[in-house]
């Protein structure tokens, strides 16, 4: 069994963020990149599978300028086999990352697709979704644990109540959650060997889809400064700031 796992390239989530003095964008001018944290997570997973005999084999995927190879690079140091780069510059919307993953699922008759639920710059968390209903195959999102049987997977959910376990027919579409896994560090021979590994590049063009913009940025700005707080000697002078000044009561 093939699996796809998508790797998106974010910030680093150590960095601090800037805004642009125009507002019209994240200034990424001499900024850190890295892995999504939940795409890392998704790689992990695939790798556990393939080292469990499950998987024959983890192809990484990612859509987004040619410096995604980066990010690329560093899944196959994980443990990817190869990977895939569908080259498109500028902000890339949900639908479209989900429309060129149907098409290389289809290409690669893959599996399993492991997904990471959202990426921490546009926490949209739509792609696993609108790739489900562009294939019509089952999908299984924050997933806390995975587990593959034969043709089937049974996936366990992080819900607001608790924990749900679903057990989807093969292929399917799995977004991981925070608790699925702890990542793994690329160790330097298998950062070496990574720069062997095939790296195919592709475009939207090449795999037939038409590009269409559903989303306007309108303008992005930091979050206010958080002010200090103050202390109260007594409950209903708490109740009072409450109700005169937050006026949240």
């Amino acid at each position: 069994m093939k699996i796809l796992v998508g790797v998106k390239r974010v910030i680093d989530y150590n960095v601090k963020v800037r805004v642009k003095s125009d507002n019209t964008d994240v200034d990424l001018s001499n900024t850190k990149m890295a892995i999504n944290p939940f795409c890392e997570i998704a790689v992990e997973e695939a790798i556990r599978l393939k080292e469990a005999g499950i998987a024959t084999e983890v192809i990484a995927v990612s859509v987004g300028s040619s410096a995604s190879q980066e990010q690329l690079r560093t899944a196959m140091a994980l443990g990817a086999d190869r990977a895939i780069l569908v080259e498109a510059e500028g902000t890339v919307e949900p639908l479209n990352v989900a429309k060129a993953f149907a098409k290389i699922m289809t290409q690669e008759e893959a599996g399993l697709v492991i997904l990471g639920k959202q990426s921490i710059d546009s926490d949209n968390n739509q792609v696993g979704q609108m790739l489900a209903a562009l294939t019509k195959r089952p999908q299984g999102t924050f997933a806390s644990n995975v587990t593959v049987d034969g043709d089937s997977v049974s996936v366990t959910r992080e819900i607001d109540g608790g924990l749900r376990t679903v057990k989807l027919a093969l292929p399917a579409i799995v977004t991981t959650d925070l608790r699925l896994n702890e990542p793994r560090f690329a160790k330097l021979p298998d950062i070496m060997k990574a720069k062997r590994k095939p790296l195919d590049n592709t475009s939207f063009a090449d795999l037939g889809i038409e590009v269409k913009q559903h989303i306007q940025l309108d303008k992005v700005e930091a979050p206010a400064a958080r002010q200090g707080g103050v202390k109260v000697g007594s409950v209903d002078e708490l109740i009072q700031k409450l109700k005169d000044e937050a006026k949240v009561i």
